[in-house]
């Protein structure tokens, strides 16, 4: 059944924004239990295509970007006004519109695929190769250990070689820490807003997550401990550096005071740096400050590339073994050929060469939205924070997120809509997220200024 309906999503008889029947109508017209539609619409909801806001229904997401990607063809016809810049063409997605998609949000910069092949070259000689496709253990290879540890320093922090693990990505690396730290039932404090696949691995492990208040630097220390008080937290997830999506840093002096919190209450921490790396100047992780209680997860998605990737745990020594066993059982270890892709993209500079033109690459972004969303007289309230690959717009009144991400959606541009960030599906409020990084900064130009039209009412 949950088939059937995404087909109806790409075929376009559902559109991005549309309002689904409520559970018990669906169960109803389909002649099922009531059980069975909700574990239709979770389906659904897992598999991205929805998303449910607690008090007001179920609502189609913006189309997802049409099989051969999202990126723009130089060259090709002008499309007609409202559907992407003059002399660019945009894929048809089958549903009447074409997509510029700042849902996704895989920053790659000029040169980026050159860098990478010099690096694997060597691999594809037949013995080099024959052992690089071999499986792997989770504690990986000494070289890799090293490379990991390198990519991972920052704030006068260097994790020991010794206590790293790892997974396929950092979705794999978030799931095998939970897995291990959590048992089914177990309450985990997050921030109110959060990373979306943190709900869906928690759905699948069975723990329930509970939303953190932040502020402009996060997540509110006594808020944690008052939740911790009310009901014991088993574990926190947290994101101190570029949070996404609202983009926030913590300084130095939160880091102290989370740190103090959580060393009182006495449960682990799982750290999530994704995006760490385009804030050079941040402080110290939290793993620094709590070594022997915060598993510190990060990946190459974003410095290198989401499809050949490696996720990277640094743990506690008296976590590793349960965090290996996690990753063995889960089927979440790293493949062999990614940690030798990532041992020679660290040991040859391209990693640090792609992090140095990503961090230059966000700031020119950033241009653009200060003068052609923040400084267009719009109103709502952005977050965003020059170094960050997105921007968080609480919409201005009377917009929701639901319809505002159906009227961009029908302008050719597909938006994540507020609460698939938000921890319980109700504290997001009315808001979008858009990412930054996909599209050429000339495509990012045009979006921008098309969502501000959106925004005020004017053309489509």
């Amino acid at each position: 059944m949950a088939d059937e309906v995404a087909r109806e999503i790409e075929a376009g008889r559902l559109r991005g924004g549309e309002r689904l029947p409520t559970q018990r109508a669906f169960a109803r017209r389909r002649g099922i239990a009531g059980s069975t539609a909700i574990r239709v619409y979770g389906e659904l909801a897992r598999r991205g295509l929805v998303v449910g806001e607690v008090g007001r229904g179920t609502f189609v997401r913006a189309a997802a970007p049409h099989p051969g990607g999202a990126a723009l063809t130089e060259g090709a016809p002008p499309r007609p006004s409202g559907f992407g810049p003059p002399g660019l063409q945009v894929p048809d997605t089958g549903q009447g519109a074409a997509v510029v998609n700042l849902e996704l949000n895989y920053p790659v910069v000029e040169g980026q695929s050159a860098l990478m092949a010099r690096a694997l070259g060597p691999l594809a000689r037949p013995d080099v190769l024959l052992e690089a496709t071999r499986t792997a253990a989770p504690d990986g290879t000494p070289e890799a250990r090293e490379a990991a540890a390198t990519v991972l320093a920052h704030g006068g922090w260097r994790p020991d070689p010794g206590q790293l693990l790892f997974a396929g990505n950092s979705r794999q690396a978030i799931a095998a820490a939970l897995s291990s730290l959590v048992r089914p039932g177990g309450r985990v404090g997050v921030e109110e807003v959060t990373y979306p696949l943190v709900r869906a691995i928690a759905e699948q492990l069975g723990v329930r997550l509970v939303p953190i208040a932040v502020d402009e630097q996060g997540m509110l220390p006594d808020a944690l401990a008052a939740a911790h008080r009310s009901a014991s937290l088993a574990a926190v997830y947290v994101q101190p550096t570029l949070h996404n999506p609202l983009s926030v840093t913590a300084g130095a002096g939160r880091r102290v005071q989370l740190a103090a919190v959580i060393r009182d209450m006495g449960c682990p921490v799982v750290e999530d740096g994704t995006w760490g790396f385009l804030a050079e100047d941040a402080p110290a992780p939290l793993a620094a400050l709590l070594p022997e209680r915060v598993v510190f997860v990060d990946s190459l998605s974003k410095r290198v590339a989401p499809g050949l990737t490696l996720g990277m745990l640094a743990a506690p020594p008296g976590h590793l073994d349960a965090l290996a066993r996690s990753l063995r059982s889960g089927g979440w270890a790293a493949g062999g050929f990614a940690l030798e892709a990532a041992v020679r993209w660290v040991g040859d500079g391209t990693v640090e060469t792609l992090v140095a033109a990503k961090r230059a690459d966000v700031r020119v972004r950033h241009e653009i939205v200060r003068e052609r969303l923040i400084g267009a007289g719009v109103k709502g309230r952005f977050r965003t924070d020059p170094r960050s690959y997105y921007c968080w717009w609480e919409l201005p009144s009377p917009w929701r997120a639901e319809t505002f991400v159906a009227a961009a959606a029908a302008r050719g541009i597909a938006v994540t809509p507020g609460p698939a960030f938000a921890a319980d599906g109700r504290r997001a409020g009315q808001a979008v997220r858009i990412g930054l990084a996909s599209p050429s900064t000339e495509v990012l130009a045009w979006a921008l200024d098309t969502l501000v039209d959106v925004a005020v009412g004017r053309g489509g």
